[in-house]
C-alpha cells in the first residue's frame, strides 16, 4: 500500500486489489476458527452434543452448532462475519469489472449470483436454525443453489492464468466432491444413528468452508492487475483491447475453460430452451396419466371394462403417411395446442369424459411431438434442441414427481384439494407451446431422409427404449423399490437416493449428445443390457447399482435411436414402434394381473421377460442404427454446440432443484406415538384400492387426514403398489410417512408380482422380512413380518393380504403358512390383514389357533369377511371400525393395544381365559388416553363415522 501523489494528479492513494481477496479471506476464516477455538474452550461437551450421542461418543462439534448455538462464540462469529461483507461485496464487483465484456452477459449474470450469494450467506448466518428453522434452511439452499453457478462462471470467466483456473477447477470439485460423504454420513447419523458419524461428518462440513473461502482466495492471483484507484494498469477490463489480442485471449480462455466462455447468453435462446423442456415435460406428464385414467375403470369394475382400448391412443403416429404427413407437419402449432387438452382434464368431473379427455390429449401429444421430431431431423441444431426438450422433460418431470412424493402435480387425477397444480401448469403450457412452435417447420420431400436400415427395426428400437424410459425412469423410486428388502436397510433409500438416480439419467442424455455413435455402439449395448439383468436379479446396492447402469443407458441410447427413426417414415417407425410399446405396458400389467386377462397364467411373475423383451427391442434399433449410418464423415452445424449447454445449464438447474427437494424430505426419524404416558398403541388395518378415490382423484390427502384424526401409530396398508405404469409409477406410502412422521416399509417390491402390502410405523422398525406366500393357481400373496421397538419392548407385526376367493386351496395354504409365522415369534404381536372368510369359519381357525397363538381382536363381531386383526401378548382395550367414505371400496378397522412393560407381564396377559380376555365394558371406565376421538361419532366428518356398532367397543 502506498500513499502519494500521481504526477497525472489523480492518486492520493493506491493498494492492490489483491488485497480485498486477502482482506476477505483472513477475515471469513477469523470468522468461523474464532468461533470454533471459543466454542470448543467453553462449551466443548454442549457442541459436541447431538440428538443421540455427545462426548465420547461424539468429540467434534459441527458448524451450525459451534457458530449458532451458544454465546460468546456466535457473538464472535457474527462480528467477524459482518466485517467480511464489505471485502465480500468488493470482490464480486472487482471481478466484474475484471471480466466484463461488451459482447456478453454472462458477467452480469455470475456477478447477480455473486451478490445473491452473499445475501443469502448474511441471511442464515444472522437467522439461526434455533430462530427460524425453516427460514434457515431456505436461505442455506438458496446459498448452494447460488453456489454452483457461480463456481462455474468464475471458472468460464478465469482470465488466462493457468494457476488460478487449476486452483479454481481443484478448489471447486473438492467443494461439491465434499457433498458426497457429508450427505452419507448426515445419513448415517440421521437415519441409522451410528455413534461417531456425526463427528465425522463435522469434518467434512469444516471442509466445506475451508473449500468455499479458499475458492474465493483464488481471486487474490487475478486482482494483481488492478490498482485500487480503481485503475486496471493492464487493460484486461477496458473493453476495447486490439482484437488481435482479443482473438487470442478468447482462444486461450476455450482452451483452459472448456468453451463455456464462448456461450453467448440471449433471453431469446433461454426462453426457446426452458419452453422445449417444458412442453417435453407436459408430453411425458401426459403419457404417464393415461395409464392411471385407464386402470381406473378395470378397477372399479372388477375386471375387463372395455376403456382399456384407450391405451392406444399412443400409437397416433400412424397418422402420419400420405397427405396427413404434410397436413399435421405444416401445421404442428394447432396439434401441440391441442395435446394440452390432457392438462386440462382435471376440469372435467365424470371419470370416463375425463379418459376421453386425456386420450385425446395424449394422441394429439404423441403424434405432434413425432411430426416435430420428423421435421426437424434435417437439421442437426433445431432437431437436437427438440429431442433434448424431450429428454429433459423426463428428467423434469422425475423431478416434479420426487418434490410431489410420486404425484405429478399436473397429472388429471390432481386437483388443488390434494396438491395439483393444474391451472399453473396449463397456463405456462400453453406459453410454452406457442414459444415451442414459434419457428416454421422444416420440411422437404420424403427421398431425402434416410432409406438405408429396416423400419420395422427402427420401430422396435422406439417401443423398447420408451417402454423402458417409462416404466424405470418416470419416477426416481421405481428401481429403489426393485432392489428394496426391509429393516435393516442394506441399499438405497428413495427419499435419499433418489438423486442418484436422476444424475445417472443427466448424464446419460448428455453422454448420447455428444457421442451418439459410442451410446449406439455394441459394446454400449452389452453394458447397458448388463445392468438390465442385475437390477432384475439382484437387490440391495449392487442391484441399484445395475439401476444406475440402466438408468445412463437408457437417456444415452435413446438419442441414436430416435434420430435415426426420425430420420424414417414417422408412420412406421413411431406408429408401429408405439404399438410395441403398448404391448409392453400391457405385459407388464399382466405378470401380476394374469387372473383377470384371457392367457394371463402364460406370463404369470415373468417380469424377467419383459426385460429380456425390453433389452431385445432395443438391441434391434441398435441393429438398425448402425446399419444406417453412413460411412461418410458428417458434417455438424458450428452452432450446434451453443443450445447443448442452454440444455446442459437447465439440466444442472433441475438436478438442483431435485437436491432441495431432497433436502426438504429428509428423514427426521423423530417420531413420537400418540399417546405414549398410556403405553397406548394404535393400530389400523386399510385396503386402499390404489389410492384412486370413487371419483377417479388421487386420494392420499384424504387417507392422512383420516389416519391422523384416528391417530394410528400403525398402519398396515394393502393394495398398494403402485409402481407400475397402469398404475402411475406412484408411492402413497412416501407421502403418508413424511407427513405424518413414520417409518415406512414398502413390503415386497414392484418386481415380487403382488399387489402390494405396506406398513407404516410411529415406532422403530428394528427388522422386517418380506414372504410370497403359497399361490399355486391364484394371484400371490405378499406378507410383511417387521418387528417394531414400542417403549423400549420388542413387538412383532404382520402385515397380510390373502389370496382370492375364487381360489380356496391357495387361501388354505396361506393360512397354514402365515398361521406358523405368526406363532414362531414368542414376543407380543398383531396380525393387520385381508384373509377372505368368514368369522369362526373354515380357515379362520388356523389363523386363530394354537400354532399361531393369536386371538381375535373381537369375537363377537360376526360381519367380517376380509379384513381381520389378532393380537397375543398383548392387552386389547378398543376396536373400531369407520366408515371410508368414498375414499375406497374397505373400511379401517382400528384397534388400540396396551404394551406390557416386561416379558412375565406379557405371558401373564396371554394365559387370561377368553371370557375375561373379552370381557366388554362401557367407554367411561377405560382410561381417557385409552379412548377412541369422538369426532367420528354419529354422522362423523367427511362421510367417515363410526359404523356397524355406530361406536366404539372397549374391553377390560
Amino acid at each position: 500500500m502506498s500513499k502519494y501523489k500521481d504526477k497525472d494528479g489523480g492518486v492520493v492513494l493506491s493498494f492492490g486489489g489483491h488485497w480485498v481477496s486477502w482482506a476477505h479471506t483472513t477475515v471469513a476464516y477469523a470468522a468461523f476458527l474464532s468461533a470454533l477455538i471459543v466454542g470448543v474452550s467453553l462449551h466443548y461437551q454442549k457442541i459436541v452434543q447431538n440428538e443421540f450421542y455427545g462426548y465420547p461418543q461424539e468429540w467434534f462439534p459441527s458448524v451450525s452448532a459451534t457458530i449458532g448455538d451458544r454465546y460468546p462464540e456466535r457473538s464472535f462469529f457474527m462480528i467477524f462475519i459482518a466485517i467480511t461483507s464489505g471485502p465480500r461485496f468488493a470482490l464480486v464487483g472487482l471481478f466484474y469489472l475484471l471480466t466484463r465484456r461488451s459482447d456478453s452477459r454472462l458477467p452480469g449474470f455470475i456477478a447477480s449470483m455473486g451478490l445473491l450469494r452473499t445475501l443469502t450467506c448474511g441471511g442464515w448466518t444472522y437467522i439461526t436454525s434455533t430462530d427460524d428453522h425453516d427460514w434457515h434452511d431456505i436461505l442455506m439452499i438458496s446459498y448452494i443453489v447460488c453456489t454452483l453457478p457461480w463456481t462455474l462462471g468464475c471458472i468460464a470467466l478465469s482470465p488466462p492464468n493457468p494457476r488460478a483456473i487449476k486452483y479454481r477447477k481443484y478448489l471447486g470439485g473438492a467443494f461439491f466432491g465434499t457433498l458426497v460423504p457429508l450427505v452419507y454420513f448426515f445419513i448415517q447419523h440421521k437415519v441409522h444413528r451410528v455413534a461417531g458419524a456425526y463427528t465425522i461428518y463435522a469434518f467434512f462440513e469444516w471442509a466445506l468452508i475451508l473449500f468455499d473461502v479458499g475458492f474465493d482466495a483464488v481471486t487474490a492471483l487475478d486482482f494483481k492487475t488492478f490498482e485500487v484507484v480503481v485503475r486496471d494498469v493492464k487493460g484486461l477490463s477496458k473493453g476495447f483491447i486490439n482484437a488481435v489480442a482479443e482473438i487470442l485471449e478468447r482462444h486461450r480462455k476455450e482452451q483452459v475453460t472448456g468453451a463455456l466462455y464462448s456461450l453467448h447468453f440471449t433471453w431469446s435462446e433461454a426462453f426457446d430452451t426452458v419452453a422445449d423442456v417444458y412442453h417435453g415435460f407436459v408430453f411425458w406428464s401426459m403419457l404417464t396419466s393415461l395409464g392411471l385414467v385407464v386402470w381406473y375403470f378395470p378397477l372399479w369394475h372388477m375386471g375387463i371394462s372395455g376403456y382399456e382400448a384407450f391405451v392406444l391412443a399412443s400409437i397416433s403416429p400412424v397418422l402420419l403417411t400420405g397427405p396427413l404427413r404434410n397436413i399435421v407437419v405444416n401445421n404442428q402449432r394447432i396439434i401441440h395446442l391441442l395435446s394440452l387438452s390432457g392438462v386440462a382434464a382435471y376440469l372435467v368431473l365424470d371419470p370416463v369424459k375425463r379418459l376421453f379427455t386425456v386420450g385425446f390429449g395424449v394422441a394429439m401429444s404423441t403424434l405432434g411431438w413425432v411430426a416435430t421430431l420428423h421435421a426437424e431431423s434435417l437439421h442437426a441444431a433445431r432437431f437436437e434442441s427438440k429431442l433434448l426438450g424431450l429428454l429433459i422433460g423426463l428428467i423434469v418431470s422425475s423431478t416434479a414427481k420426487f418434490a410431489w412424493q410420486t404425484n405429478n402435480p399436473i397429472w388429471p387425477i390432481m386437483h388443488a384439494a390434494n396438491g395439483g397444480w393444474n391451472l399453473s401448469g396449463l397456463i405456462v403450457g400453453i406459453l410454452a407451446a406457442l414459444r415451442f412452435t414459434r419457428k416454421t417447420p422444416l420440411t422437404s420431400n420424403s427421398s431425402n431422409y434416410v432409406k438405408k436400415g429396416s423400419n420395422v427395426l427402427a420401430a422396435c428400437g422406439v417401443g423398447g427404449i420408451f417402454f423402458g424410459m417409462h416404466s424405470l425412469l418416470s419416477d426416481t423410486s421405481t428401481m429403489i423399490l426393485w432392489v428394496w428388502e426391509g429393516f435393516p436397510v442394506r441399499g438405497p433409500y428413495f427419499s435419499t437416493h433418489g438423486w442418484c438416480t436422476l444424475a445417472a439419467m443427466s448424464i446419460g442424455v448428455f453422454a448420447g449428445i455428444y457421442r451418439p455413435a459410442l451410446a449406439g455402439s455394441w459394446g454400449v449395448y452389452v453394458a447397458g443390457t448388463g445392468g438390465t439383468l442385475v437390477l432384475t436379479f439382484f437387490g440391495h446396492w449392487f442391484g441399484y447399482y445395475g439401476a444406475l447402469v440402466t438408468a445412463a443407458y437408457l437417456m444415452a441410447v435413446a438419442v441414436p435411436l430416435l434420430a435415426n427413426a426420425s430420420k424414417k417414415n414417422p408412420a412406421t417407425t413411431f406408429g408401429l414402434g408405439f404399438f410395441i410399446y403398448v404391448f409392453l405396458v400391457l405385459f407388464h400389467v399382466w405378470v401380476v394381473a394374469y387372473a383377470f386377462v384371457p392367457g394371463g397364467p402364460l406370463v404369470r411373475e415373468h417380469t424377467d421377460w419383459i426385460m429380456y423383451s425390453m433389452a431385445g427391442l432395443i438391441g434391434a434399433g441398435v441393429y438398425d442404427y448402425n446399419a444406417s449410418q453412413s460411412r461418410k464423415p458428417q458434417h455438424r452445424a458450428s452452432s450446434a454446440s451453443q443450445h447443448k449447454k442452454y440444455f446442459g445449464f437447465a439440466t444442472i438447474f433441475v438436478n438442483i432443484l431435485f437436491l432441495c427437494a431432497a433436502f426438504m424430505r429428509f428423514p427426521t426419524n423423530d417420531y413420537k406415538p400418540y399417546h405414549a404416558k398410556d403405553r397406548i398403541l394404535t393400530a389400523g388395518i386399510w385396503t386402499i384400492h390404489f389410492s384412486l378415490d370413487n371419483d377417479m382423484w388421487s386420494s392420499e390427502y384424504r387417507m392422512r387426514d383420516l389416519i391422523k384424526e384416528m391417530e394410528l401409530d400403525v398402519v398396515g396398508l394393502l393394495e398398494s403398489d403402485l409402481q407400475r405404469i397402469i398404475m402411475g409409477n406412484r408411492d402413497t406410502t412416501q407421502f403418508l410417512a413424511e407427513d405424518l412422521g413414520m417409518y415406512v416399509d414398502y413390503g415386497p417390491g414392484p418386481n415380487k408380482h403382488t399387489w402390494g402390502a405396506a406398513l407404516l410405523s410411529k415406532f422403530p422398525i428394528v427388522e422386517s422380512k418380506h414372504h410370497l406366500l403359497p399361490s399355486p393357481v391364484g394371484e400371490l400373496a405378499p406378507a410383511i413380518h417387521a418387528t417394531l421397538d414400542v417403549y423400549g419392548e420388542l413387538v412383532d407385526v404382520f402385515v397380510f393380504h390373502s389370496g382370492q376367493e375364487e381360489d380356496p386351496e391357495d387361501r388354505r395354504l396361506q393360512s397354514e403358512y402365515l398361521a406358523k409365522l405368526m406363532g414362531s415369534t414368542p414376543r407380543p404381536a398383531f396380525l393387520l390383514s385381508y384373509l377372505v372368510t368368514k368369522p369362526l369359519e373354515g380357515n379362520y381357525n388356523n389363523y386363530v389357533s394354537e400354532t399361531s397363538g393369536m386371538h381375535d381382536v373381537d369375537p363377537t363381531d360376526w360381519d367380517r369377511w376380509c379384513e381381520y386383526i389378532l393380537f397375543k401378548k398383548l392387552k386389547r382395550v378398543g376396536y373400531a371400525r369407520v366408515s371410508r367414505s368414498t375414499i375406497t371400496d374397505t373400511e379401517l378397522q382400528v384397534a388400540k393395544f396396551v404394551v406390557p412393560g416386561s416379558t412375565a407381564e406379557a405371558q401373564q396377559l396371554d394365559s387370561v381365559s377368553a371370557e375375561e380376555r373379552n370381557r366388554r365394558v362401557q367407554e367411561e371406565e377405560v382410561p381417557e388416553g385409552w379412548r377412541f376421538p369422538t369426532m367420528f361419532r354419529g354422522q362423523g366428518v367427511r362421510g367417515h363415522r363410526y359404523h356397524v356398532f355406530d361406536e366404539p367397543r372397549y374391553f377390560s
